[in-house]
């Protein structure tokens, strides 16, 4: 007895696939009316307070400055709509958008944030993203409106139930009551295609600002990629010019000294022995310190152990060999990248060998997190006189450089009489 064939599957089960998207459909319209009609209430009072900054900045403007700081609160108010609408307009059509990121500095200091607002001011994203907002109110209080005519037509559509000639319609005129059911029901359609349409056409309008268009993306990554390649490259010459600045004052000379009195030596040999045997010990001492000088100099290239053990590992040897007492609070449950870790190792590194020649401090404290989004952060301070300055060539100059490089922000605050502080904080991914 042969056996029966195995029914095939039915073909139609596969096809059952799109619907859940098609059922999402009317709620995404749904929850995008609702938007609208909560930006309708807000949008205005929203709107004007911006306004009203606007006009009280402009206004004392030449009253000793005073305007420029409600035009300052501006940029970062509008920084914050922006920021809302983006979040609420990913969240509401599930997009794949990235926060709107603030202007990094590039150059520390009060320059360097002068600088970035004015880039925030410029920044053609944050402006979509508010033009977005704002489009999304007027519609909304245009839903508001059509609700409400939703409802009183509705209401109009019954009048026959409670008067038998003529009842007043819309826009002032009389109607006999015969007609109000068919009327009222030709504006509960019209108004809800009216609330629809609004939602379709901020939905598309929503989508078309916020989602930044593929030039927008290449023309940031390109601006982004030269920033940091620019700092790349002052980095190097910053390091080049101290690598060769220590080697000239400290190893080469050194080492001239080690031949001299080797030399001195080897002519003092067969007369005098003994004066012979110390300039050979001078010598020998001389060129163990030019050793520990050379260590020094190579693990200020590359630090080894930072790759071997980690950033709180090499952190914890970097503050055993500091002259002045650190306090060290390192918290990292997991590693970054090799080059956002070096960036931040060689900044602490440079700001504690500026504390130590330069701001007469007693103790410094090192702090050092990996936040939430990916962010290795560290702060360094001390107690020192303070007035530390960014001069081009100089150990700043190049820890900005270096943390500008890794694709970072740094900060940097050393008022006259003290403290000095300063915080970079660098992408694990870099």
């Amino acid at each position: 007895m042969t056996t029966p064939p195995v029914p095939p599957a039915p073909a139609a089960a596969p096809a059952a696939a799109p619907a859940p998207q098609r059922a999402a459909a009317p709620l995404r319209i749904f929850l995008t009316v609702l938007h609208l009609a909560a930006l309708g209430v807000i949008g205005a009072g929203v709107i004007g307070i911006l306004s009203s900054v606007f006009g009280i900045g402009l206004g004392l403007l030449f009253a000793f400055g005073i305007g420029l700081l409600f035009l300052v609160g501006l940029v970062y108010a509008l920084y914050g709509v922006g920021w809302f609408e983006i979040v609420r307009v990913r969240g509401l059509y599930a997009l794949d958008v990235p926060d709107l990121a603030p202007r990094r500095r590039q150059v520390p200091g009060f320059g360097g944030w002068i600088r970035s607002l004015g880039r925030q001011s410029i920044d053609g994203r944050m402006w979509r993203a508010v033009a977005s907002f704002a489009i999304a109110c007027i519609f909304g209080a245009l839903v508001i409106r059509l609700f409400w005519g939703m409802v009183w037509s509705a209401i109009f559509a019954f009048t026959p139930l409670f008067a038998q000639d003529e009842v007043a319609g819309p826009f002032g005129t009389l109607v006999t009551a015969g007609w109000a059911p068919v009327l009222g029901i030709l504006g509960v359609l019209a108004t809800a295609a009216g609330i629809i349409g609004l939602a379709l056409l901020d939905r598309t309008i929503s989508r078309s600002l916020v989602i930044p268009s593929h030039k927008a993306e290449l023309v940031e990554r390109v601006r982004t990629t030269s920033a940091q390649r620019e700092g790349a490259v002052r980095a190097a010459d910053v390091e080049r010019t101290r690598i060769e600045r220590d080697l000239h004052d400290g190893v080469q000379p050194r080492l001239v000294s080690v031949g001299m009195t080797l030399g001195l030596a080897q002519q003092k040999i067969d007369a005098d022995p003994d004066a012979a045997k110390a300039l050979i010990s001078e010598a020998h001492t001389s060129t163990k310190a030019a050793i520990t000088e050379l260590r020094q100099l190579a693990r200020g290239i590359h630090a080894s152990v930072l790759d071997d053990r980690g950033l709180d590992a090499a952190l914890s040897a970097l503050a055993s060999r500091s002259h002045i007492p650190v306090h060290l609070d390192v918290r990292m449950d997991g590693r970054c990248s090799r080059d956002a870790e070096a960036a931040v190792y060689f900044s602490i590194a440079e700001s504690l060998t500026n504390a130590a020649k330069h701001s007469r401090a007693s103790e410094c404290r090192v702090v050092v997190r990996l936040r939430d989004g990916g962010t290795l952060w560290a702060r360094v301070e001390d107690n020192g006189v303070g007035g530390a300055q960014v001069q081009p060539g100089g150990g700043l100059d190049g820890i900005s450089n270096r943390v500008l490089a890794a694709g970072g922000d740094i900060r940097i605050d050393s008022p006259q009489g003290g403290p000095t502080s300063l915080e970079v904080s660098v992408p694990c991914a870099s």
